[in-house]
């Protein structure tokens, strides 16, 4: 793990360390819980098709409790999770045409107190989702891959000095 003030490196050798590293967010979450009560906490999942973006989320989600099946929100764009205490929301805009379909779907009123929203391929909502506290990057290297989780707010920062230790 390498380390700067609003970032983390990790690298993950295979599945279990990706693993390892889900159930580290889900406390770093679990620790911030009351300001996600309060504000809500947005996640900026970035990664090409593969490379672990789903597997992560589902690892948090399975160290916050929910035993359900989780699958990646590709095709119906998002899938909800109620964990304890708040809720999750996994959003994948992949499929978007055109930005503005976010203002159309209402897909606004999916973020907000009480709720973690991790967000695949933004980049095809912008301008109109909202601004990341924490941007998760995955890429593959070799046989594994490399995390960059930074921090865009206060409340980032507080998930990331959690990730440290």
């Amino acid at each position: 793990m390498n380390t700067d003030a609003h970032s983390l490196e990790f690298h993950l050798a295979d599945e279990e360390a990706t693993s390892e590293l889900g159930a580290r967010l889900a406390r770093a979450l679990d620790s911030v819980k009351s300001e996600i009560l309060k504000k809500g906490l947005n996640i900026k999942l970035v990664g090409d098709l593969g490379a672990g973006k789903t597997y992560l989320m589902r690892s948090a989600l399975r160290a916050l409790g929910f035993e359900g099946r989780v699958k990646s929100p590709t095709f119906s764009l998002l899938e909800t999770y109620k964990v304890d205490g708040f809720t999750v929301n996994h959003f994948d805009f992949y499929r978007f045409e055109d930005p503005v379909e976010f203002e159309e779907a209402g897909f606004r009123e999916n973020y907000g107190p009480g709720r973690v929203v991790a967000s695949e391929w933004t980049s095809k909502a912008e301008p109109f989702v909202p601004q990341p506290d924490l941007t998760i990057t995955l890429k593959n290297e070799g046989e594994g891959r490399v995390c960059d989780i930074s921090a865009n707010s206060a409340l980032g920062n507080q998930v990331l000095e959690v990730l440290k230790k």
